[in-house]
């Protein structure tokens, strides 16, 4: 137990990495920004098809400006705060194509699913759709 203790905690550092807050906030935007990877295999798993859902997004905006925030106040990098000071553009977009595309779809009045703005008729069940 004390060789596992010694490997974990040396000279102060856990696992050799000086810890502080704004490295907790780079591992956070780490992490946050690797999750998206399982995310988007999930999603895309479960209806067997490519499939890009806006947590996938969400866990982009969050994990880069937590990256963006680590190189500008901690590492002040200018190659590492290049890296990310731009990825937000696409990320925002996306959301806010996804949210208009959400708020203009129509719903099926007699099954609920859901059809493209352009739909007359439900793709399910064949119920004219009003507009």
């Amino acid at each position: 137990m004390d060789a596992l203790t010694n490997l974990l905690w040396h000279d102060g550092n856990f696992m050799g990495i000086e810890w502080n807050v704004w490295k907790v906030v780079g591992w956070l935007g780490n992490a946050t920004f690797f999750s998206r990877f399982f995310v988007q295999w999930y999603a895309t798993e479960k209806t067997k098809q490519v499939v890009v859902p806006t947590a996938f997004w969400w866990l982009s905006l969050i994990g880069s400006f937590l990256l963006l925030c680590y190189a500008l106040f901690y590492k002040r990098d200018s190659v590492f705060i290049f890296a990310y000071a731009f990825t937000w553009i696409p990320y925002v977009r996306n959301l806010i194509i996804h949210r208009r595309h959400k708020e203009a779809r129509l719903v099926c009045p007699a099954c609920g699913v859901d059809s493209p703005p352009s739909a007359s008729y439900c793709a399910q069940c064949g119920t004219k759709l009003s507009v």
